[in-house]
C-alpha cells in the first residue's frame, strides 16, 4: 500500500479538502455503509487513486471530516466567547445558545442522525464524541469561572444542562410529539437551567 501522504501544494491540497468535503456530505446523505471511496472520487473530481494517496480508506476521510465541520455541526458552545456567560447575560446568553443548537440540528439533520447511530457501532466515532463533550463541558465551565461563577459541581451542572439541550433539540428535529408545546417546552428548559446555576452567579 502507497504510503499516506500530507499535500503540501496549493493544489493537492484543495484536493485533499474536495474529497473531505464531499465524503462527509456523501456519508451524511446516504449512510456511511452505502458510500464507497469511488463515488466520493468521482464527487471530489478525482481519480480514485488520488483518495488513497491522502487517506487509508473512507473511515479515515470521516474522521478527517468530523475534525474539520465537527465543531461547526455538532459543537458550536465551544466556540462561544467568555462574554457569553456573564452574569448580566447569562440568560440571553443560554436562549441563544439554545437556538444556535436547535438550527445546527435543522441544519445538519443527516449527519446528526447518520453520526449519532454510528457512535452505536463505531468505536472510533464514538470516541470523538466522547472527548468532544468532555472538552466542551470543560470549555463552558471555564468561561463561567473565568467569569467569577462559583465552582458549585459545576462540572455537573454544565453536563446536566448539555443533557437538557440535547434531549430538547432531539424532541423538536426529530421525535415531533403532537401533543407537546414546544415554545413551553423550551421556556422550561431555560427555567431549569437557571435554576442550575442560580447558586453559583457572581455576587
Amino acid at each position: 500500500m502507497e504510503e499516506i501522504r500530507e499535500p503540501k501544494q496549493k493544489r493537492a491540497i484543495q484536493k485533499k479538502e474536495a474529497i473531505i468535503e464531499a465524503g462527509f456530505n456523501l456519508i451524511c446523505k446516504n449512510g456511511y455503509y452505502n458510500t464507497n471511496t469511488a463515488e466520493i472520487a468521482k464527487t471530489a473530481n478525482v481519480s480514485t487513486g488520488i483518495i488513497y494517496q491522502y487517506f487509508k480508506d473512507k473511515h479515515d476521510i470521516l474522521m478527517e471530516a468530523l475534525e474539520v465541520y465537527g465543531d461547526d455541526i455538532f459543537f458550536p458552545i465551544i466556540k462561544l466567547k467568555k462574554e457569553d456567560f456573564q452574569s448580566h447575560n447569562f440568560d440571553k446568553a443560554m436562549k441563544e445558545m439554545l437556538n444556535k443548537y436547535i438550527n445546527n440540528h435543522k441544519l445538519s439533520k443527516t449527519a446528526h442522525e447518520e453520526l449519532t447511530a454510528m457512535t452505536h457501532s463505531d468505536q472510533e466515532v464514538a470516541n470523538y464524541f466522547y472527548k468532544k463533550e468532555l472538552a466542551m463541558t470543560n470549555s463552558i465551565k471555564q468561561q463561567l469561572l473565568d467569569n467569577n461563577f462559583q465552582d458549585n459541581n459545576l462540572n455537573e451542572k454544565v453536563h446536566i444542562m448539555l443533557g437538557l439541550i440535547d434531549n430538547l433539540c432531539h424532541e423538536i428535529i426529530y421525535h415531533k410529539h403532537t401533543n407537546m408545546n414546544y415554545e413551553i417546552m423550551t421556556n422550561l428548559v431555560l427555567k431549569n437551567i437557571r435554576f442550575l446555576f442560580k447558586n453559583d452567579l457572581p455576587q
